[in-house]
């Protein structure tokens, strides 16, 4: 066969790569979340940051980005042939499990400062996979935009729990890891 795939082929290809990726970005995405909560006595004892938003905003948001990046991972995932398709996929992949590793590491271990660095080694491997994503397919580059925005925001809101609540890092959770004492 010397044609190139049609318009209706290359859709359909997407749409079948689409119907994969973003379920499977959701359930994994949304899997730690479930199993360690913010909702824990350590962390309603910390001492919450400025920037930090209403707790709502959390799932709606990461609800968002995991949809964009499943539709990101479908453009690359349908671009057959295309060269660098297979790095972009790695790093992806790379970059997934270590945005799995903060939750248990922050939430589940209390462990502020490995939780920060996993966000900055995420930091470097989304701004990896956002140049690979662009050179095979542009738009899924794009899509992973808001991605790079909120791990950044994500990473300043972390140094910010630590830098406020540098006793509570790496306390057990069992009684309340920070002692408030009001003068």
């Amino acid at each position: 066969m010397t044609a190139l795939a049609s318009r209706g082929q290359l859709r359909a290809s997407f749409i079948r790569w689409a119907l994969f990726a973003v379920p499977v970005c959701l359930l994994l995405g949304v899997l730690p979340g479930r199993i360690w909560t913010a909702d824990s006595e350590w962390f309603r004892a910390l001492a919450k940051p400025g920037i930090f938003p209403e707790p709502m905003w959390f799932g709606i948001v990461w609800t968002l980005l995991f949809v964009l990046m499943g539709l990101a991972l479908a453009l690359i995932l349908s671009a057959w042939g295309a060269r660098g398709r297979s790095a972009a996929i790695a790093v992806f992949a790379v970059q997934f499990v270590v945005n799995l590793a903060w939750t248990p590491a922050f939430f589940g271990a209390h462990q502020m400062t490995a939780a920060l660095g996993i966000l900055l080694a995420l930091d470097v491997l989304v701004v990896v996979t956002i140049v690979l994503f662009w050179r095979v397919r542009r738009l899924a580059g794009v899509l992973l935009l808001p991605y790079l925005a909120w791990i950044l925001f994500a990473t300043a809101l972390n140094y910010e729990f630590l830098r406020m609540n540098p006793a509570a890092d790496g306390a057990s959770g069992g009684s309340g890891a920070v002692e408030r004492i009001a003068i």
